[in-house]
């Protein structure tokens, strides 16, 4: 009997992925169908559907869901949930669709109908309500703002049957795991409470610190970092995770921490993505997420600690999983070790505080980050990544020169 926080709903798991004969059946049945494409975005979604990720999402949000998670984070029918999980498309495609028809959900990326949906509604929404209810702004220089305000203009809502898993199983291999999957390792380990580290960089010193704290009072950390897209200049997943791995393998006792990965986008929402990463790691078995400062935001439309502060906002039976909230961390010189904001009295001046841009250009440069910031072993991994962009760059410019 497992002793694992309940998937979020109180229920089962839900994955809505087809196997076996349903599968091949249902692929046969999707050749036929009129195809609707989808974005990155809800390609992620569908394949967090399928995997159970977004349990007990059973399809794409209806009118009603969507007015109420962007106005009280409830569904219609009363569940908890920060962010609408919407399926859009244009006018024109829309108006060749009936409430009660069946399509084919087709990723143009993937070149795969990744599922089958039931269409049970058709609906407009205030794209600006959205973005500022869930973002806290319409600037289109934010990355989460453009996508909504990109998307089509006609909603779709229905239950999904989900066909594929899209290139993370091959392209990842184990690290890709599924909540079952998450579920059964942290139980054949014998954990109980296990923290979720949400990254979607390298981790540096500071974030060993956090995850040390975590691991202080948890028996595990999931290192669990995002495989779907990011913005232009993030890292890409497979570098990330070879730097996570070689931190892992040289600076945490065994048995304390597993990495693996999950295929949403970032939307870049903040305080609210902060709470739709507690829900979903929920699901995958975490009792508790690490939120850490400026947790899933984006330039400054978001308090450092807004996401602390959320999660004081909502119902108390509204996530099993909670919050582990630690101040801002780094390397002090004066203390000889690693702080917060609450634990080192010293000066700004005392403190490694590197800022991305800084890091990005020393990697550029060939340089080596302080050994008070980044690991060697990891610095190492990004020297040689950043070394190959270089590469490139010299390339091009020399074919540029040669025309």
């Amino acid at each position: 009997m497992s002793t694992l926080v309940k998937p979020h709903g109180g229920g089962d798991l839900k994955p809505l992925l087809l196997e076996g004969d349903a599968l091949a059946a249902e692929q046969t049945r999707a050749k036929d169908l009129p195809k609707v494409e989808v974005s990155s975005r809800e390609a992620g979604d569908i394949i967090m559907m399928g995997i159970g990720g977004f349990t007990p999402l059973t399809g794409f949000m209806t009118h009603a869901d969507w007015g109420g998670v962007c106005d009280g984070m409830k569904m219609a029918n009363g569940l908890f949930w920060p962010i609408p999980v919407t399926l859009s498309t244009d006018k024109t495609t829309a108006g060749g669709i009936k409430e009660g028809n069946d399509i084919a959900l087709f990723d143009p990326e993937r070149n795969e109908i990744l599922a089958t949906m039931k269409v049970t509604e058709k609906y407009t929404i205030d794209k600006a309500h959205e973005c500022m209810m869930v973002y806290k702004t319409t600037d289109l220089e934010h990355p989460g703002v453009k996508m909504v305000m990109e998307q089509g203009d006609v909603n779709l809502a229905g239950p999904i049957k989900v066909l594929s898993q899209g290139e993370f199983p091959e392209q990842y291999g184990d690290q890709f795991m599924t909540p079952a999957q998450t579920r059964a390792e942290f139980d054949k380990r014998g954990w109980k409470t296990i923290a979720a580290f949400q990254t979607r960089n390298p981790m540096h010193r500071s974030h060993e610190y956090l995850a040390k704290i975590a691991v202080e009072i948890c028996d595990g950390v999931l290192v669990h970092s995002l495989l779907g897209k990011l913005k232009p200049g993030d890292i890409p997943a497979e570098v990330r995770s070879e730097a996570i791995q070689v931190l892992i393998d040289n600076y945490f006792v065994k048995n304390t921490v597993i990495q693996a990965g999950y295929p949403l986008d970032m939307r870049y929402a903040g305080p609210r993505e902060a709470l739709l990463h507690a829900l979903f790691r929920q699901n995958y078995g975490c009792s508790h997420l690490i939120v850490g400062r400026d947790h899933a935001g984006v330039g400054d439309y978001y308090g450092p600690f807004d996401a602390h502060h959320i999660f004081d906002e909502i119902p108390a039976d509204a996530l099993e999983t909670k919050p582990l909230k630690i101040d801002w961390t780094f390397w002090c010189n004066k203390c000889g070790g690693m702080g917060s904001m609450k634990t080192c009295p010293h000066e700004a001046g005392d403190r490694v505080l590197l800022s991305g841009t800084k890091v990005r250009k020393m990697l550029t440069d060939g340089e080596d980050l302080p050994p008070t910031f980044s690991r060697p072993e990891v610095a190492k991994v990004l020297q040689a990544y950043y070394a190959t962009l270089t590469e490139k760059v010299e390339i091009k410019m020399s074919g540029h020169s040669a025309k």
